[in-house]
């Protein structure tokens, strides 16, 4: 049995501030973890965080660039496991960018989640994305915004 999470979220901002958010290394890190992100296919890189080694986590995502649609779509793998080389996790984010009417729909999809010795990594990273990573990326989205748009002092 696989398991996938699907998340639709509207923000209030272009789409080329959403695609931003979604490549940009230091800001990816602002929002969901330490990395050295690349926007470009084939790049392999790594998210770094706390481990949790009581489920079974490392605190290393490894990862590999698959689709790059600029403002479009981004797509990478994601890979953990408990260390020594073991990937428990193997599987898929995609990201796609809508252009709406004052805003930006953004799809998040993780796919394979497998068996049933990846239902807690389903079950806490379904609830993660759905409020953790959308709030934080919702709120720093929106004071990076307010900060670039508020008008320079002169000295």
């Amino acid at each position: 049995m696989q398991r996938d999470i699907k998340h639709l979220w509207f923000f209030k901002h272009e789409p080329e501030t959403v695609w931003e958010f979604l490549t940009n290394s230091e800001l990816i890190s602002q929002w969901l973890m330490e990395n050295d992100f690349q926007p470009i296919v084939g790049h392999k890189f790594k998210f770094d965080t706390k481990p949790k080694i009581k489920l079974g986590f490392d605190g290393i995502v490894y990862c590999e660039v698959l689709e790059v649609e600029p403002l479009k779509k981004l797509s990478y793998s994601w890979r953990g496991g408990p260390g020594n080389g073991k990937i428990r996790l193997d599987s898929i984010v995609v990201w796609t960018l809508t252009p709406k009417e004052n805003g930006t729909e953004l799809l998040l999809e993780h796919k394979g989640f497998k068996g049933i010795e990846n239902y807690l990594a389903y079950f806490f990273m379904n609830e993660g994305w759905r409020t953790k990573i959308h709030n934080r990326l919702e709120k720093l989205m929106d004071a990076v915004h307010e900060e670039r748009s508020l008008p320079k002092t002169m000295n």
